[in-house]
């Protein structure tokens, strides 16, 4: 199994971007591996964790705007945030 590293940091991404939203966010108190399931695993548990979220939308802004391929961001998998994608052009 592949170790997973999900960016929780003061200040600024590299692009200069603010992540604090990132220390509110409810999956930083959680088991990261929820949000990266092994291909066919259960999404359920890291979706119910964003349905309560407050940074929800933050969450999901970052992963679209910086092209996140793995895992759940802001609620949604990889293939959910490409359909949103194809949708919005």
């Amino acid at each position: 199994m592949s170790e997973v590293v999900i960016p929780l940091a003061h200040g600024t991404d590299g692009d200069g971007e603010e992540l604090g939203w990132q220390e509110r966010a409810l999956c930083a108190q959680t088991d990261p591996e929820a949000f990266f399931p092994e291909k066919g695993g259960s999404t359920r548990e890291a979706k119910k964790v964003c349905r309560a979220c407050e940074v929800r939308t933050e969450c999901l802004e970052y992963a679209l705007q910086h092209d996140e391929r793995f895992g759940i961001w802001g609620g949604l998998s990889e293939r959910e945030r490409r359909k949103l994608k194809r949708q919005a052009v």
